[in-house]
């Protein structure tokens, strides 16, 4: 079974292009400063359509984490376990990543990650990766 992969729309190409590029992408407002990972075409909190990709830093910090045992389709099941987190980035959005090392990465609530990319089928991939 293949693996399912991203496939870009008008409105997610700034973020899948940046990932090729090695950096994560982000829209924010000019206007009231509101910032969100989601691509959309207009502001969630003002409705402004003037919103600017900007480059993340890449650091953020574990909000939550799951390690994941049982594949869900047989598409995962060569990489399970894997563990999953929920990291708080930097700017102020959160991302949804793997976490390189799989269940062996010493991984906890509040363990500061940079975000990293892994190439799959030639798509870059974001995933976190813990800092030393």
């Amino acid at each position: 079974m293949s693996r399912p992969l991203p496939r870009p729309t008008a409105e997610t190409k700034p973020f899948w292009e940046g990932c090729a590029a090695g950096v994560v992408r982000y829209q924010c407002c000019p206007y009231c400063g509101t910032v969100q990972l989601v691509p959309r075409a207009l502001c969630a909190a003002c409705q402004s359509d003037a919103l600017e990709w900007r480059d993340a830093t890449g650091f953020g910090q574990v909000l939550s984490h799951t390690t994941v045992y049982r594949a869900p389709t047989p598409a995962f099941r060569e990489d399970a376990p894997y563990v999953i987190a929920l990291v708080d980035m930097e700017e102020g959005f959160r991302l949804m990543v793997n976490v390189a090392g799989g269940a062996a990465a010493p991984i906890a609530i509040g363990t500061r990650v940079r975000i990293g990319f892994r190439h799959v089928e030639g798509v870059a991939l974001p995933h976190a990766e813990v800092c030393s």
